[in-house]
This record gives C-alpha cells, sequence and structure tokens, in this order.
C-alpha cells in the first residue's frame, strides 16, 4: 500500500515549507508504506512557486504542479487524475488537523479493507476543535444544518480539511460529480459518496483554527447556498432516471 497526500495551495508563502517539512518528518518516522506529497498550486502570485521547487530539490517524496485555477475543488480534481496510488486525499497546508491523524488514516486503511473513505470531522462529541471564532462556528453549523435537511447528510462534517480514500473509489467520485471549483466541490464529493453507499469513517479529529486562512468566508457561504440549489435539482433529476 502507497499513499499520495494533496497539498492544494494559494498563496502560501509564509505556511508552505513549515506544512511539507513537518508532514515528510512524521511520516519518516510514523509510517512504512511508501508516500507522496503533491503541492497543488492554484495560480500563486507570492513566492510559493519558489519555495515549492526548493522542496522539490530537498526531498525527492515531494512534487509540485501548477494548477492555474483558483479553488481546492480543481486541485483536489487534478491531484485525483495524476495520483497513482492506492490512497489518495488533502489536507489543509496549515496542518489544521492534528498530524498525528494521517498515521491513523494510514493505519485504518491498511487493517480495514471494507473502509473505502476516510471523512475528518471537527463536530463528533469525541473531535477536540479550538480556536474557533463564533461567526464561523454560526457558518459551519448552519451549513451542517442545511447539509442534513436537504440531502439527509449523515456524516457529521463535511469541510474539515482531512479527506482520504481508496484510488478507485476516488476516480468513481470524479466522474460522478459536478465541476465547481471551490469547497462545496468536497461537499459534494461527500453526499455523492454516501449516495452511492460508499462505506465511510467519519473519523474524530484534533483540530486547531488557524487565524492566517485565506478562506474568504461570505463569499464561500453565497457559493454554499447556490450550489446546494443545483445539487439538489440534480439529485431529483437522477432519482427520476
Amino acid at each position: 500500500m502507497d499513499i499520495t497526500i494533496l497539498f492544494p495551495v494559494l498563496d502560501e508563502r509564509l505556511r508552505l515549507r513549515k506544512g511539507i517539512e513537518t508532514t515528510v518528518k512524521y511520516l519518516r518516522k510514523n509510517s512504512t508504506i511508501p508516500y507522496h506529497l503533491m503541492i497543488l498550486d492554484n495560480g500563486s502570485t507570492d513566492e510559493t512557486p519558489e519555495i515549492a521547487a526548493r522542496l522539490c530539490e530537498e526531498y525527492e517524496e515531494v512534487e509540485y504542479v501548477r494548477v492555474n485555477q483558483k479553488g481546492v475543488g480543481v486541485a483536489f480534481r487534478k491531484g485525483i487524475e495524476l495520483n497513482r496510488s492506492e490512497i489518495v486525499g488533502y489536507m489543509d497546508i496549515d496542518l489544521s488537523t492534528n498530524i498525528k491523524h494521517l498515521g491513523e488514516a494510514i493505519h485504518i486503511f491498511a487493517s480495514c479493507p471494507e473502509i473505502e473513505y476516510i471523512n475528518g470531522t471537527r463536530f463528533s462529541k469525541k473531535s477536540d476543535t479550538k480556536g474557533r471564532k463564533w461567526y464561523r462556528k454560526i457558518t459551519s453549523q448552519g451549513l451542517l444544518i442545511l447539509l442534513k435537511a436537504a440531502f439527509g447528510m449523515r456524516c457529521t462534517d463535511a469541510v474539515c480539511g482531512f479527506t482520504f480514500l481508496r484510488k478507485d473509489v476516488a476516480k468513481r467520485l470524479v466522474e460522478a460529480s459536478g465541476n465547481d471549483n471551490g469547497w462545496f466541490y468536497t461537499i459534494e464529493f461527500l453526499l455523492r459518496a454516501e449516495r452511492m453507499g460508499i462505506r465511510i469513517m467519519d473519523m474524530p479529529v484534533e483540530w486547531q483554527e488557524d487565524y492566517n486562512t485565506t478562506v474568504k468566508v461570505w463569499k464561500t457561504v453565497k457559493n454554499y447556498l447556490i450550489q446546494i440549489y443545483r445539487l439538489k435539482k440534480e439529485f431529483r433529476k437522477e432519482k427520476k432516471l
């Protein structure tokens, strides 16, 4: 078994090196399987490409891919397209999700062949979330309420920034999902996985808010509402077929 870890980035000169080095150090110490780190650049205009190039020179496990379109969704799709490992998934470069859960995910895939998809969750009763700003708590919980009401979503989080799955499942979901370039793509990915009966583990995580996030909250919320309406219509049409 091997794993490819995708890191979508945009203007991440302040966090890129630390995120990659921390991940490589952790895997060298805690994992025995081959691994590959793929930096997927959504069109950075800062020093991100130069930093990434140096990291590729220093670590043979690291690859840099210029995507040239903004959005986690387009980076995630590109990463799955290029992936050759048995397990593929993405993490936020700020490592808001505790790095120890990467080792746990690897162990679960190796020891539990029935598990096809691991979805990190900040909102399980067993999760430990720190530093979450009040307005982001409201938007996150509001999103969950909408997703459960509109789609009957069973998982307890949809945008934790920690998702891993088996290669064949990832390809099936890309084929089934739409082409949203933003965060909603990862939500549709999860909703379609539930709809297709894919075996998902909702994994409680330790998660720390990053106050330097580049996510534009209100713009993201607006897109969520538009995409929820679009996907609800698509599901209705598919049900009639």
